[in-house]
């Protein structure tokens, strides 16, 4: 398969709306989809809560990845992401809210900075795919170990 495809698929498993999600880099792995009852069990993700998990991994892997890149010793890191959808329809989210907290003992507020605003421009392409059609704001902690 080429470099530039990623392939995943969702099965339907029960008799309500609950899907297994594997995808083809990690058809050992899955993730499970669901709603809440009556439409589903509320046993698994949300769309929107896998887009928020999506999106915080990927910022925060781009954010881990320029920090060290830059020379920093990151000794821990959590992103937090909180959205506020709209109430009609189309449910979406308007606002997204990452919150970076970075452990490190030689980063400074500056460093961190750059490094979100790299993240955003140009490294995480779930950022990149929904800059234009949500308001994502950040804010961050810098703790010394």
């Amino acid at each position: 398969m080429a470099d530039n495809i990623e392939e995943v698929e969702v099965v339907l498993v029960n008799d309500k709306v609950q899907f297994n999600g594997i995808s083809q880099a990690h058809p050992d792995m899955n993730v499970t989809f669901d709603y809440k009852p009556p439409m589903g069990d509320g046993k698994g993700f949300n769309g929107l809560e896998l887009l928020l998990l999506s999106l915080s991994g990927c910022s925060g892997t781009a954010v881990v990845y320029l920090l060290r890149k830059m020379r920093k010793q990151v000794s821990g890191f959590k992103v937090s992401a909180t959205g506020i959808r709209r109430t009609e329809l189309p449910i979406k989210f308007e606002t997204i809210t990452l919150k970076f907290n970075v452990e490190s003992d030689n980063a400074t507020d500056a460093e961190i900075e750059k490094a979100i605003r790299l993240a955003e421009e140009s490294m995480c392409p779930v950022w990149q795919m929904i800059k234009n059609n949500v308001v994502v704001e950040t804010e961050f902690s810098l703790l010394q170990p």
